[in-house]
């Protein structure tokens, strides 16, 4: 089967365990071939949902600590929704949008591999703290994101690698702070692994944005904050991670605009 019609089907399971197996089986499969046009699309909504975790709006998740077991838990509950959204995002980036070189959906797969192994590594992890994917409410701040911008790629790029998943680039490093200070130095060691591999998935995405605006004719910082005005992005917060935020590939320029110069 083509890349971009199988990635639809794996986007609709709804078992988080299968579609993270099989998100990783795509991933290391070979020889794919891309098809132009998706004819069949899956009936039931997309991306495919468990039942639980119950999605309330992000005020209404409640703040936690790493200093108890059950704080621990919902912690890094919150962190495997995070990667169990970024598979979808990254399936969503594959069929979604036709006509883009090869290399966007190759980069997308890798990106849907590797957030499916993110999202496995914390669930067995979570079971070792007494509790499983889905025991804890959870928000869709970066599902919204992805349905308002899904008939623009670019906007698409700007506004979810680039701007929401950036964000984790910046709140990796204090929360693995708190959980080794609170003992937990495997949840920290995953969290290596996330960083490390997500400064990758955020390149791709300015990659992409860039080679985007280049096509289009676009000035890429004027037109970003266009978009982010255009579709209500959260504006970033401090601290930032400005090491990881270079290496992902955000000019100077633009690490300057960042509240207090990055």
């Amino acid at each position: 089967m083509e890349l971009r019609a199988r990635a639809l089907e794996v986007l609709a399971i709804a078992e988080p365990a299968a579609k993270a197996l099989a998100a990783r089986d795509l991933a290391s499969a070979t020889g794919h071939a891309l098809d132009a046009e998706v004819r069949h699309r899956p009936t039931g909504a997309l991306p495919g949902r468990p039942l639980r975790p119950r999605l309330v709006p992000p005020d209404a998740v409640p703040r936690r600590s790493p200093f108890t077991t059950a704080g621990r838990a919902a912690l890094l509950h919150a962190v495997a929704h995070i990667e169990f959204n970024a598979i979808d995002l990254a399936l969503d980036a594959i069929w979604r949008f036709p006509g883009m070189p090869g290399a966007y959906y190759l980069d997308w797969l890798r990106v849907a591999g590797e957030e499916a192994l993110h999202f496995t590594l914390l669930r067995e992890h979570l079971a070792t703290l007494g509790h499983d994917y889905g025991d804890f409410d959870a928000h869709g701040g970066l599902w919204a994101m992805a349905e308002r911008t899904a008939h623009d790629v670019v906007a698409r790029m700007a506004l979810v690698p680039r701007t929401l998943e950036a964000r984790g680039l910046d709140a990796t490093p204090p929360m693995q702070a708190r959980l080794r200070r609170a003992g937990d130095e495997r949840a920290a060691a995953i969290l290596d692994l996330i960083l490390r591999d997500e400064i990758g998935h955020v390149a791709i995405g300015n990659r992409w944005y860039r080679w985007l605006c280049e096509r289009d004719g676009l000035e890429p910082e004027a037109h970003f904050e266009h978009l982010a005005r255009a579709y209500g992005a959260p504006p970033p917060r401090p601290p930032f991670n400005t090491a990881a935020r270079r290496a992902a590939g955000f000019t100077d320029a633009e690490l300057a605009r960042l509240p207090g110069g990055g």
